[in-house]
């Protein structure tokens, strides 16, 4: 039963996003790794209220609105390729979650 190690990776820097994915993506595709992917989810756009003090009362500045940006990648098998891409160090513009999960394979009895 194969592990399969999904990669989750979000910024606001959709242009550093896109090279950081692309970059493991051809990384797997050299050594011959199962990859899925990537996977883009619709961006997210978010609405930060700014006030004008510190105190309740000081009224509020327009919001600040920032979009973020996901990819998804699965690495199916090939647990040290997965082991070797979560150990590195990612510029701090990006953010990354990862999940692992055994599957069982379709017709195998399990």
């Amino acid at each position: 039963m194969p592990f399969v190690t999904t990669l989750t990776f979000t910024s606001g820097d959709r242009h550093r996003l896109e090279d950081i994915v692309t970059e493991i993506k051809d990384g797997a595709e050299q050594k011959g790794v199962e990859l899925k992917g990537p996977h883009p989810k619709q961006p997210q756009e978010l609405r930060i209220p700014q006030s004008k003090t510190l105190g309740p009362s000081g009224g509020r500045f327009e919001s600040w609105t920032h979009t973020v940006y996901t990819r998804t990648i699965e690495i199916v098998g090939y647990e040290e390729f997965a082991r070797n891409v979560t150990q590195r160090t990612f510029p701090n513009a990006i953010h990354v979650e990862a999940g692992v999960e055994q599957r069982t394979q379709v017709g195998s009895g399990s």
